[in-house]
């Protein structure tokens, strides 16, 4: 099974390889909430002045910006307020994928498709985390984590395919997340199983 992570915050980041490039590089020396709420804070500000549109440059700016985010994904997350990071990013990357669908006029039913692949995988994580049952660490490569979510996503807006972007990646992470999970349950210890049963009795 996956090796336990120092903290299982680490684990519901759900970074991608830019942001563990990053992170490798900062040898976990940057504290992670500064960066996420400052990422957030920005992206905010430049969907509200609406840099969601498709072939303009400067669609790349949120994403380019949550990057601030990265270098802190080598952080043990150990202080009081870091488990603030997951969800941050979450919000983050949903709201952009969302404002950039948007944008671009794509199909509400694929925008809703993607997110909800993003939703199953990372309720996925969380319920499986309290089992100690972890995800692997290519996951996050194949799944291209937020970070190479959102530079896709960017990548189609400025090449004004969005709509088919977004088609393509919805239909790649729902195949990836969910076969993962299937065959990572079954591959799970009945002893974790029957103990979390238990103990919710």
């Amino acid at each position: 099974m996956t090796p336990v992570p120092r903290n299982a915050v680490v684990a519901y980041r759900d970074d991608g390889p830019v942001a563990r490039g990053l992170g490798h590089l900062a040898k976990g020396q940057i504290p992670p909430l500064l960066p996420a709420i400052v990422g957030l804070v920005m992206t905010g500000v430049l969907l509200f002045l609406g840099v969601a549109r498709e072939g303009d440059p400067a669609v790349f700016a949120p994403a380019v910006v949550l990057l601030l985010a990265g270098p802190g994904s080598s952080s043990p997350h150990s202080g009081r307020l870091d488990w603030l990071v997951p969800p941050i990013l979450r919000v983050t990357e949903y709201g952009f994928l969302a404002a950039v669908g948007f944008a671009a006029g794509a199909s509400p039913v694929v925008i809703y498709a993607l997110l909800g692949a993003l939703a199953f995988h990372h309720y996925d994580v969380v319920y499986r985390v309290r089992q100690r049952i972890y995800p692997p660490s290519w996951l996050g490569l194949a799944g291209l984590g937020w970070d190479g979510r959102m530079l896709f996503a960017a990548l189609a807006a400025y090449a004004g395919l969005v709509q088919a972007g977004y088609v393509l990646l919805a239909v790649w992470l729902w195949g990836l997340f969910a076969w993962e999970s299937v065959t990572s349950w079954l591959a799970a210890p009945r002893s974790a199983e029957s103990e979390d049963l238990g103990a919710d009795d």
